[in-house]
């Protein structure tokens, strides 16, 4: 593994961004010293380009083993590199088996190995019966868990009730581990399903905001009493911001993502018929996803995750356009960098802020935040250079998903990730892949 240096005009650094000349030996970043510091090495110029920690994504559905005909660690991980993602936590689902025990996280770790382009962790699942199981979990690595409080959309990884929560979250507070949960409590009513199914305000109207705030609301309660890290996935209610706000107010340790998707588009603008946009919990209005941007903002919202989940075209439905049946989820690991930079640059964020939601926050989350996550001397040398100002339009054939289908394509973009670096080792440099397989399991 070769010493060398980056220097660059723009260094995205915790402090800010400004000029450095960034000195990486043996994978992980030496020093950070000032442009002209002689070094005995090779430098390379960056020029115009921005320099920034690999991106981490704590929210993806890589589905392997068992429905890796949706994704799997070998096209996942390919496009997190192109898009600059060094870091991946993999749900529990929606994989055959899920990883609810220790034995069917060894299948996925099997399944996981000599595929891995760029670095991956694992959460562990919460479900009914298997509270046995977590401890097992814990010392195999995962970092953390994930539980969902309505159906998952897949009936082998049935939702938690509050008695199975109560039964984990002291011993997730034990271990300092996080809860991560699909917030919504659905209620038993599929008349919505009678009306028009190709009606996206229809589809809408069937997961009302009050979904998500009472289940937002549970959590604040159970988190409050076991005192367990409590982490609101993919927060679309703009109206669970108060309690929110009160609960990290009081000192709670509770934190939110929302998605990209909820950032970047809004309800009026989804065509009916366009099953290409759903998700749960659905993409709201605009007034609403304006609240979750003031909130991302001001740091109550703590980071953004893609929720990258893929299946193949014929379950989303795209000939029907039935919203009563497609997959929801949405396909965008790969642009989890430029679709937040183009929807954030005219509301006045910067590539600051950008490091702050896509890495140095999630590494947090993860509890890697010791060594990933910022550019900084000591931490691991996963970076990656941008072209802040190229655009693009987003097409298939630019996509290395398993699976193209994406509200994104045809989207013009700002953003272009030309390098990306793992461990000090240069992995892509756009439109190649330079040297694959350099990925690596991380647990806690």
């Amino acid at each position: 593994m070769q010493d060398f240096a980056l220097v660059s005009k723009k260094v995205v650094l915790p402090t800010g961004m400004q000029p450095a000349l960034v000195v990486v030996q043996a994978g992980r970043i030496a020093a950070v010293l000032e442009p002209g510091v002689p070094v005995q090495m090779p430098i390379i110029d960056l020029g115009h380009r921005t320099l920034l920690p690999g991106l981490i994504d704590p929210h993806v559905h890589i589905n392997e083993p068992g429905r890796t005909a949706w994704e799997g660690f070998d096209t996942a991980t390919r496009a997190a590199l192109a898009g600059g993602l060094t870091m991946l936590v993999d749900m529990p689902l929606n994989s055959a088996p899920v990883t609810t025990s220790v034995a069917s996280l060894e299948l996925k770790l099997a399944a996981a190995r000599q595929n891995l382009h760029t670095n991956v962790g694992f959460w562990g699942g919460i479900v009914p019966g298997n509270a046995a199981e977590v401890e097992g979990l814990i010392a195999h690595g995962v970092l953390g868990f994930k539980a969902f409080l309505t159906h998952s959309g897949i009936d082998d990884f049935p939702n938690a009730t509050e008695a199975d929560l109560r039964a984990v979250m002291p011993l997730l507070a034990r271990h300092g581990l996080p809860l991560l949960v699909h917030c919504e409590l659905s209620q038993d009513d599929d008349t919505w399903k009678q009306g028009d199914k190709q009606s996206y305000p229809n589809y809408l109207a069937s997961r009302p905001r009050s979904w998500e705030d009472e289940a937002v609301a549970l959590m604040i309660r159970l988190c409050r009493e076991t005192g367990c890290r409590t982490h609101i996935v993919h927060l679309s209610s703009a109206d669970s911001l108060p309690q929110l706000a009160a609960a990290k107010a009081e000192g709670l340790p509770i934190t939110v993502e929302t998605g990209q998707h909820y950032l970047f588009f809004a309800a009026e603008d989804i065509p009916d018929g366009q099953t290409r946009f759903k998700c749960a919990p659905p993409i709201r209005e605009q007034a609403n996803n304006e609240q979750l941007w003031q909130a991302l903002q001001t740091g109550l919202i703590d980071f953004v995750a893609t929720d990258h989940s893929p299946a193949p075209p014929d379950l989303k439905q795209l000939d029907s356009g039935d919203f009563t049946t497609a997959w929801g989820g949405i396909a965008s690991l790969q642009l989890a960098l430029p679709v937040l930079w183009t929807a954030a640059q005219p509301r006045g964020a910067s590539l600051v802020d950008l490091a702050h939601w896509l890495s140095a926050n999630p590494a947090k989350l993860i509890g890697q935040d010791d060594r990933k996550g910022q550019i900084a001397a000591g931490f691991d040398a996963d970076l990656l250079v941008l072209d802040e100002e190229a655009t693009f339009t987003v097409t298939e054939d630019l996509l290395h998903h398993r699976h193209k289908t994406s509200p994104y394509v045809g989207q013009q973009l700002r953003g272009v990730v030309e390098q990306t670096y793992l461990a000090g080792q240069i992995v892509y440099n756009r439109p190649e892949f330079i040297s694959l397989h350099q990925g690596q399991v991380i647990t806690r």
